[in-house]
C-alpha cells in the first residue's frame, strides 16, 4: 500500500478554537461536581439551595395548616371563635370538635404509620439524633409526609406548633440535596442545620432565632464556616418568606416599658417560677405519653384517630386549645381574660399538648410553650399588679418575658430563648430582664433535671447524644487508660529564662508548675512564656504565668478529656487525682490515639462471638 493509500491519522486541535468533545465535557462536569462536593464555594451554593428550600417549604406549609384548618373547623383560626360551629356542618352546632380530630387522624395516622415512622411526634429530637448519631442522614420522604401530617393535625385541632414540623422538614430537604450531591458528612451535617434555621426563619419570619435555634439544638457547635453558612441560609429563607408574609413581628402586640427598678426583682421571681413550669410542661409531656403507650392495644395507625376522641373533649370544654392559639396568647398579653382563666388556659394547654403528642399526633412544642408562658406571665403580672399597685407596671410585659422564660427551662437554650424572643415580638425595651429571666429559668431547669423537652425523648430510647457514640472505642475508655507519667515539673520559683530553656526541651511545649509543698498550681507554655518575656512585664517567676487549664481526672471519659486539650491552648494537660489537688499523669494527643489504637486492635477480640450485637 502507497503512502497516498495508507488512512489518515487525525491529530486532536489544542486552543480555543478546539471544539469541545464529549470527553472533556465530562471531565469538565465531574470537576464542577466535585468543587460543589467539596470545595467552601461549593458548601456555599448548597447552603443557598437549601435555604430558598426550607423558604419554599415554610410557604407551603403554612398553607397546608391553613387549607386544613378551614376545611375541618370552617374558621381560619378556631382557637379564637370561642363555641361557634362550623359552617361547613352547622347541624351539629360546637360538637364538631368531637369529629375534626377523628377525621385527620384518620388520614396522618396511617400516613405516618406507612411512610415515614419518624414524622410522630415533635421533631426536633429526631433531628438532632439524626445529627449526633446518622451523621445528618434523614430519609427523604420525611419532608412530605412530616408537612402533610403535622397541618392535619393542627387543622384538626391539634393543640401543637408548627416549629418541630418545619425543623424536621427543612433538615429532611438539607439531608436529601447533601445525600445526592454525596457530600461528607462534616457537610451533611451543617447542610441539616441550614435547613433548620431556614425553616424557622421563614415561618416565624426571624432570621437570626432561625440560627441560633440551628447552632444551639441542632449542630450544638459554634465553628466559624458551619455558622456563615447557617446564616447564608436563614438569610435566603427569610427574604422568600418576607416576599409572602411582609416584613412585620410574628406577634403584634402593644409596646411594654420597664418603669420601675423594682421591677427587676419581679421579673427574676418570674423567671424561677417558669423554670419550673418548663420543667414541669416536659414530665406531664412524657408522663402523659406513657400512659397512652400504656393503655393503647390497637394498631398504631388507628391510634391518632381513637384518641381524637379524647381530644375531642377537650377542645369541647376549652375550644382556646384548637391548633397552635396565637391569637389567644395575643388576647392573653392585651389583658382580655379574667385572672383565674388564664391558669386555666396554662393548664389546659399542656394538656392538650401532651395529649395531642402522646396519642400519636405530629406537631412542635415551641409554640404551645411560648403559649404557657404568655399565660403564667400574664397571671403573675396581673396579680402583682393587684398586690403592688405602683410598682408591677404593665402586665403584658410579664407575659412577654414568662413566654422567653418558659422555653427556656423546656428547651434549656437561653441565648435561642432571648434571639427569638425579641425577633418574634419586635420588642428591645425588655431585652434585660428578658435576658435576666431566662438565665434563671435556664439555671432551675438544670438544677430540678438533667434533661430537656427533646433530650429527654432521646434518653427514654436509650441515647445520649452527649455521649459518644455506641461502638466507638473512646465510648468505653477513661483517661486512666491513656495517660502517660508527668514530665519534669517546673517550681512556681523558677524564672522565666530558666522555664523558656525547660520549656524549648519538652515535647509538648507545655510543663506542670508545683509549689514548693508539691502542690499543683497549674501549667506553663512556651507561647505565654514567650510572650511574657517579649512583653516585659513584672513577670519574673513562672508561678506568675501559670494558669488553670481543665480539669481532667483518672475517671474522666476519654473523649472529654480530648475535647478538654482541642479547646486548651497546650499540646497536653495534666491529670489530677480525684481530689484535684495533686499532679498524678499526663495526658496528650499521642497518648491518646494510642490508647484508641490499642482498643482498636482488641476489639476483634472481645466481639469474636457472633451473637455479640
Amino acid at each position: 500500500m502507497s503512502d497516498t493509500d495508507s488512512p489518515a491519522i487525525s491529530t486532536p486541535v489544542v486552543g480555543p478554537g478546539a471544539p469541545v468533545g464529549p470527553l472533556a465535557a465530562q471531565r469538565g462536569l465531574r470537576r464542577g461536581w466535585s468543587a460543589l462536593r467539596e470545595s467552601k464555594g461549593g458548601l456555599l451554593i448548597l447552603s443557598l439551595l437549601v435555604g430558598a428550600g426550607a423558604g419554599g417549604g415554610a410557604l407551603v406549609f403554612r398553607w397546608l395548616i391553613e387549607t386544613f384548618t378551614l376545611l375541618l373547623s370552617g374558621h381560619g383560626d378556631y382557637s379564637a371563635a370561642g363555641h361557634a360551629a362550623d359552617p361547613h356542618v352547622p347541624w351539629m352546632g360546637r360538637y364538631f370538635v368531637l369529629a375534626a380530630p377523628v377525621l385527620a387522624g384518620l388520614v396522618y395516622g396511617p400516613l405516618v404509620h406507612r411512610f415515614a415512622r419518624e414524622a410522630r411526634g415533635h421533631g426536633v429530637p429526631e433531628v438532632m439524633y439524626a445529627v449526633a448519631r446518622r451523621g445528618g442522614r434523614i430519609p427523604s420522604q420525611v419532608a412530605a409526609v412530616k408537612a402533610l401530617a403535622s397541618a392535619l393535625c393542627i387543622g384538626g385541632g391539634g393543640s401543637v406548633g408548627r416549629e418541630g414540623p418545619i425543623v424536621q422538614i427543612g433538615s429532611a430537604l438539607g439531608s436529601t440535596l447533601g445525600t445526592w450531591v454525596k457530600v461528607a458528612e462534616d457537610r451533611l451535617r451543617v447542610l441539616v442545620a441550614c435547613g433548620a434555621a431556614g425553616g424557622i426563619a421563614a415561618t416565624f419570619n426571624a432570621p437570626l432565632a432561625g440560627v441560633f435555634f440551628a447552632m444551639e439544638l441542632i449542630l450544638r457547635d459554634f465553628t466559624a464556616e458551619a455558622f456563615g453558612m447557617v446564616v447564608l441560609a436563614s438569610v435566603t429563607a427569610s427574604v422568600i418568606g418576607r416576599a409572602s408574609f411582609g416584613n412585620t413581628p410574628f406577634l403584634d402586640l402593644p409596646p411594654f416599658h420597664v418603669q420601675h427598678l423594682a421591677q427587676y426583682g419581679l421579673f427574676a421571681l418570674l423567671g424561677l417560677l417558669a423554670g419550673v413550669v418548663g420543667v414541669a410542661f416536659s414530665k406531664v409531656l412524657y408522663r402523659i405519653e406513657d400512659t397512652c403507650d400504656a393503655l393503647w392495644r390497637g394498631p398504631e395507625w388507628a391510634r391518632p384517630a381513637v384518641g381524637g376522641v379524647l381530644l375531642g373533649g377537650l377542645l369541647l370544654v376549652l375550644p382556646q386549645m384548637y391548633g397552635v392559639g396565637y391569637p389567644v396568647l395575643q388576647d392573653a398579653l392585651a389583658g382580655r381574660y379574667a385572672l383565674l382563666f388564664l391558669l386555666a388556659l396554662l393548664v389546659g394547654k399542656m394538656v392538650a399538648t401532651s395529649l395531642t403528642i402522646g396519642i400519636g399526633g405530629s406537631g412542635g412544642v415551641f409554640a404551645p410553650s411560648l403559649f404557657m408562658g404568655a399565660m403564667l406571665g400574664s397571671f403573675f403580672g396581673r396579680a402583682t399588679g393587684d398586690l403592688l399597685p405602683h410598682v408591677a407596671g404593665p402586665a403584658g410585659a410579664y407575659g412577654l418575658i414568662g413566654m422567653g422564660a418558659v422555653f427556656a427551662g423546656a428547651a434549656r437554650a437561653p441565648i435561642t430563648a432571648v434571639i427569638i424572643l425579641f425577633e418574634l415580638t419586635g420588642e428591645y425595651t425588655i431585652i434585660l430582664p428578658l435576658m435576666a429571666a431566662i438565665v434563671l429559668a435556664t439555671g432551675v431547669s438544670r438544677m430540678l433535671t438533667g434533661e430537656t423537652i427533646y433530650t429527654a425523648k432521646l434518653r427514654r430510647r436509650g441515647v445520649d447524644i452527649d455521649a459518644p457514640a455506641p461502638g466507638t472505642p473512646a465510648a468505653a475508655l477513661t483517661v486512666r487508660e491513656a495517660m502517660g507519667p508527668t514530665p519534669v515539673p517546673l517550681a512556681e520559683t523558677t524564672t522565666l529564662a530558666q522555664a523558656a530553656d525547660a520549656l524549648a526541651r519538652s515535647p509538648h511545649g507545655a510543663l506542670p508548675v508545683l509549689a514548693q509543698d508539691g502542690a499543683y498550681r497549674g501549667i506553663a507554655t512556651a507561647r505565654t512564656v514567650a510572650e511574657t518575656l517579649a512583653d516585659d512585664t513584672h513577670a519574673t517567676t513562672v508561678g506568675a504565668i501559670a494558669h488553670l487549664p481543665p480539669t481532667v481526672t483518672p475517671s474522666t471519659a476519654l473523649d472529654s478529656a480530648l475535647r478538654s486539650l482541642a479547646g486548651a491552648d497546650s499540646q497536653a494537660l495534666p491529670v489530677l487525682d480525684e481530689g484535684r489537688t495533686h499532679l498524678i499523669g499526663w495526658i496528650s494527643h499521642r497518648s491518646i490515639l494510642t490508647a484508641l489504637d490499642h482498643a482498636d486492635i482488641q476489639r476483634p477480640t472481645r466481639h469474636s462471638d457472633p451473637g455479640h450485637p
